[in-house]
């Protein structure tokens, strides 16, 4: 990976420890956290369940697997939940959200945009 395929987010103090910020390229929407593990996270800002742009909103906490703690982000709507390092849903074997690979250099949160693992949506069964 070259360093033009990186892009400034914003500087790492301007972000606040277990709490999401929203960014904008283009018409991409993504969600930018710093966890509790000290890590910063980039995601799609879009609910795979829902297609709203609301993951910023969303509520930090972790996973455990397999003895190990998760850094994960729960949907502010349906409050699925999804580890921010592999975008797996917990909560829904028919989500998944898309994650970025980002690195902080120099005070500043970069992201790859061309990076993205793909979302899935799966239709839930009818009631």
């Amino acid at each position: 990976m070259t360093d033009d395929q990186w892009r400034e987010v914003c500087r790492l103090d301007q972000l606040e420890k277990n709490w999401g910020e929203a960014a904008l390229f283009g018409t991409e929407q993504l969600a930018v956290f710093l966890a509790w593990d000290g890590q910063v996270h980039i995601t799609s800002n879009i609910d795979p369940r829902t297609h709203q742009g609301v993951m910023s909103r969303g509520i930090v906490g972790d996973h455990e697997v397999g003895g190990e703690r998760r850094p994960t982000i729960a949907s502010p709507l349906y409050k699925e939940s999804y580890d921010l390092e592999t975008g797996e849903c917990y909560t829904s074997p028919n989500f998944r959200l898309s994650v970025y690979d980002s690195r902080v250099r120099d005070g500043v949160v970069e992201v790859d945009l061309s990076s993205a693992t793909e979302a899935v949506r799966r239709e839930l069964p009818q009631r």
